[in-house]
């Protein structure tokens, strides 16, 4: 046979085949490949594309730590410092008479202390882990990495809400509403209890998870720290009497200094479970609680200091006598709360007010003000929507083909303050709540105060590092440091809690 002929012969062959497929034995060998593609990524003769180097997918937010200066203690076991406070502080006229001398004018002074507090975190590596990683990525300098940024972002929260000397005490009894309408809850009586939170315990709780009261730590090196979650003494409880299907119930308790959130608990009497937390002091209860963590779980007691941490920012402007300017929201509608205002003139009525009284009282014009999100877009809104379109500066972009939308505030005008107008920078802060608002003065205008850094951090020990003596097949690694906040004038600071969203 030519090969011409077996060529055709091939041919038709397959043409049969496609027109009408029957096995033919000529073809055996084609009903299967010797290699496929596997269905898995790691399994059969596949490469596994892997990129060496694991990616660092979290955010390490750290502004104040970041803007802050830190300083070389002296040893001790805490920082001292004493303060003059007012001068002619019994208000002693300067009149004087002929030949004669003037009255004694009395000043004011302060002691102030603040304990220093270790802090620091642990990460290890286990002999497999290193071995497994191996052209992949360097897992032990991972551990001693992840651990310092863990460590900066638990610092960064403490710095702005740290409380180790303010307690809460027991959380109000609520005041209840209920209505017909507006809701799912059936007839019967409700029981609401409320816990108020610290930013601590507002940043570690959530419906799903519950709310931590006391801690009990088990630490690397098998010791045991308790201490306090941030939660304070739950409220006893109130009873209102529910008209269903749809009945509904507004909460609202008494604000307390100190609490950035309040967790609310509802249902049968002895068995309220938790429902909501919130940044404002009132709740909308509308159906049955969606937590499983039950108030009876709580303990009766306040666990809202924590004595491992030292005091951040908001905690000492809100310490009774710090002498910082707290402005807090009325109750307004429970369920809504009170927002900012508003002026009218391309201001905001709350922040205006505290503005005024820095400079009325202090003689102090803030540098800036932190915010959360929230905040930061109803700060946005109330001014743009203040018909002060005078104030407002617009810039045309030469393209006629794209357009941006969204226009966001970053500064706020501050009239008060002795060399003219100046710029508030609004900044937002990863752990700043909802419904607060904090305001800074990095520089104070008083000559010859003595003061370099109205705020700093003040170390015993700056970070470091230890890798501990082998006691199993892996390798462990601690970062710590141990120093405290101090701020040198705390009545160059404001704070606005209690924000309704709007």
């Amino acid at each position: 046979m030519t090969v011409q002929q077996n060529a055709l012969e091939l041919t038709q062959a397959i043409r049969k085949a496609q027109a009408a497929p029957s096995f033919d034995p000529r073809f055996a060998s084609l009903e299967k490949s010797t290699f496929s593609q596997s269905s898995s990524p790691t399994s059969g003769l596949t490469y596994y594309d892997l990129e060496a180097g694991a990616k660092l997918l979290f955010p390490v937010l750290t502004p104040l730590r970041n803007s802050i200066p830190r300083v070389s203690g002296k040893g001790g076991v805490q920082a001292a410092w004493r303060a003059i406070t007012a001068i002619n502080s019994n208000g002693v006229r300067i009149g004087v008479s002929g030949g004669n001398r003037g009255a004694v004018a009395a000043v004011t002074t302060k002691d102030f202390v603040a304990a220093y507090k270790g802090i620091g975190i642990e990460t290890s590596v286990d002999f497999e882990a290193q071995y497994a990683g191996q052209n992949f990525d360097d897992i032990r300098a991972l551990a001693a990495q992840t651990g310092l940024e863990s460590l900066m972002i638990g610092e960064e929260a403490m710095i702005l809400g740290g409380n180790t000397s303010m307690s809460l005490g027991a959380t109000a009894t609520p005041t209840l509403a209920a209505s017909t309408s507006g809701g799912a809850l059936a007839t019967g009586t409700l029981s609401v209890i409320c816990v108020a939170l610290t930013l601590d315990g507002l940043m570690n709780s959530s419906v799903v998870a519950g709310v931590q009261a006391s801690i009990t730590r088990t630490n690397a090196d098998a010791s045991v720290d308790t201490f306090g979650g941030g939660a304070a003494q739950k409220s006893a409880n109130a009873t209102v009497a529910v008209t269903g299907p749809s009945g509904s119930v507004t909460a609202s308790v008494a604000t307390s200094r100190g609490s950035f959130g309040y967790a609310w608990y509802w249902g049968a009497a002895g068995s309220e479970t938790l429902g909501a937390i919130t940044t404002i002091n009132s709740v909308a209860i509308t159906a049955n609680a969606a937590g499983t963590q039950t108030a009876a779980s709580l303990p009766s007691a306040d666990w809202s200091s924590n004595s491992l941490a030292f005091d951040g920012l908001l905690t000492q402007a809100l310490l009774p006598g710090s002498g910082a300017n707290v402005v807090v929201q009325p109750t307004g509608f429970a369920g809504a709360g009170t927002p900012l205002t508003a002026d009218g003139s391309g201001g905001v009525v709350e922040i205006e007010a505290v503005l005024e009284a820095n400079w009325d009282l202090y003689r102090l014009s803030p540098d800036e003000v932190w915010v959360s999100s929230q905040e930061a877009n109803n700060i946005s809104k109330k001014i743009l929507a203040g018909g002060a379109s005078g104030a407002q500066r617009f810039i045309f972009d030469a393209k006629q083909d794209a357009i941006g939308g969204g226009v966001m505030v970053t500064t706020y005008k501050n009239k008060y303050s002795l060399a003219g107008a100046k710029s508030l920078d609004i900044k937002i802060h990863p752990n700043m709540p909802p419904g607060t608002m904090l305001f800074l003065t990095r520089k104070l205008p008083y000559p010859l105060a003595n003061v370099g850094n109205v705020v700093q951090v003040r170390t015993r020990q700056d970070y470091y590092q230890i890798e501990w003596p082998l006691r199993a097949r892996r390798y462990e690694y601690g970062v710590y440091a141990d120093q405290v906040l101090q701020h040198f004038f705390p009545p160059s600071m404001s704070v606005i809690t209690n924000i309704g969203n709007g």
